[in-house]
């Protein structure tokens, strides 16, 4: 066959290099009219109030959306009473639990840690906090130990309690030390609480079924109780260390008494007394600081305040002092703090919580929404003068205008029958601080 001559060859090479460069610039100038059409149009919509086609959002606005989704903002709340809020948490806050020297606040969290809050910043701009990191784990309840050294918690995952131990840097600071042990596994239905007695000789363990279990420090089960509530669903110890005290399905709360030898040699669980009066099953308890108190709040949509100052030796039982109304409790299950003295009673239903005093049975306070979930816990502070809730990733403090109300009122009454000079004085001196308080938060009453 014979093959083209060379100017044939570059003939045919040229008239396709051109044919190409024209198909270029074709693609070119159409690519440009409808980016310019594109532009045009966007600029169109923007000229006229109207929002761009949502097809052309960039990459990094949908990064950035879904970055926020994936993210939970947190949680709002102001109100003239909001002393603080303390927000280190990356996780929903289970449990909150304050030193018994009132230096601390200890809170846990679904985000792996324990932290320790010092109570003397809260009303401070800044809140330092120290972490302890749980391993491999979760904690959902924490509590001190007597002597503010050490914290256990009930593991999520584990189901078992674990000892932390606290040491104290050159710094001033703690670092935290897990025992190289958990406590055997013994309950069979999820916890409802844990405890530990202020004396130091036993810790208690509660299950959601109808079982409490004492236990040494060691991790040794001393006894178990069986509540025959049908089911539990809160139980603690009393501040006095004495009594163990639970409420469930059964519309009482069941108190024991953990008895103790003068050596200190655990002996027995007796039951001690009763607390009847409900008509529906029981949500919550609590004590006041001397034991001498108790309150609690039921399904009946009452809440009730008890004299437990009695002989129940000698069968004596426990005095209703007072009934007040509450109908969220009927639909809803409720929290309940008991102010040290006993003088308010904190009420918690879904995210509101709500303040009484217990003297006249009234409604003074009532916060609406104070977190995006519901209040998981609800403490006063060992003073009375705060209030500390959690229910997302903050612990919200509000000041107890109703305490210091309750201190007026007490004040007033005892200087009408006080008899020497130096009790009045005194009395005077208490009655003007509470007054000053009321004052500088704007909540004295005319």
């Amino acid at each position: 066959m014979e093959l083209p001559q060379m100017p044939e060859l570059m003939g045919l090479s040229l008239l396709l290099g051109l044919l190409a460069l024209v198909a270029t610039a074709a693609v070119a100038r159409g690519w440009l009219r409808a980016e310019e059409e594109t532009n045009g149009r966007s600029a169109g919509q923007k000229a006229n109030g109207c929002p761009p086609d949502k097809s052309l959002k960039s990459k990094k606005q949908k990064l950035q959306q879904r970055i926020r989704k994936e993210k939970p903002q947190q949680h709002n709340f102001t109100h003239h009473l909001l002393a603080a809020a303390l927000k280190s948490h990356s996780g929903n806050i289970t449990c909150m639990d304050f030193s018994s020297n009132g230096k601390y606040l200890a809170t846990c969290a679904d985000d792996r840690t324990v932290r320790i809050w010092s109570t003397k910043d809260f009303l401070q701009r800044e809140h330092r906090s120290m972490r302890a990191n749980v391993e491999l784990d979760h904690a959902i309840l924490v509590r001190f130990s007597p002597d503010c050294r050490a914290f256990i918690v009930w593991l999520a995952n584990g189901d078992t309690l674990r000892i932390f131990k606290m040491m104290k840097r050159d710094d001033g600071g703690y670092a935290f030390t897990a025992t190289p042990e958990d406590f055997p596994k013994k309950h069979k239905a999820p916890i409802v609480n844990i405890g530990i007695a202020d004396t130091g000789k036993f810790i208690m363990t509660a299950s959601s079924d109808t079982t409490i279990l004492i236990w040494n420090l060691k991790g040794q089960v001393l006894s178990t109780i069986n509540t025959n509530h049908m089911n539990n669903t809160y139980a603690a110890i009393s501040p006095c260390s004495r009594f163990v005290a639970s409420c469930g399905f059964t519309p009482d709360v069941k108190v024991w008494e953990v008895c103790f030898g003068k050596k200190g040699d655990f002996q027995e669980v007796v039951r001690a007394f009763e607390l009847k009066g409900h008509s529906a099953a029981v949500h919550f308890f609590a004590f006041s600081n001397d034991s001498r108190r108790m309150a609690s709040v039921s399904k009946d949509g009452t809440w009730k305040l008890w004299d437990t100052d009695v002989e129940y030796k000698k069968q004596q039982d426990p005095y209703l002092l007072r009934t007040g109304r509450f109908e969220e409790a009927s639909t809803v299950p409720c929290r309940l703090a008991l102010s040290p003295d006993a003088q308010v009673l904190a009420l918690a239903s879904g995210s509101s919580i709500h303040l009484y005093n217990t003297r006249r049975g009234e409604k003074e306070e009532c916060f609406e929404q104070v977190h995006g979930e519901c209040v998981s816990d609800l403490s006063f502070d060992i003073t009375g003068r705060l209030l500390a809730s959690c229910g997302d990733r903050a612990v919200r403090l509000f000041h107890n205008t109703p305490g210091y109300r309750a201190v007026v009122e007490e004040m007033q009454a005892l200087l009408k029958r006080a008899s020497n000079e130096s009790t009045r004085q005194r009395l005077q001196q208490q009655l003007t601080q509470a007054q000053e308080a009321l004052k500088n938060l704007g909540a004295l009453k005319k």
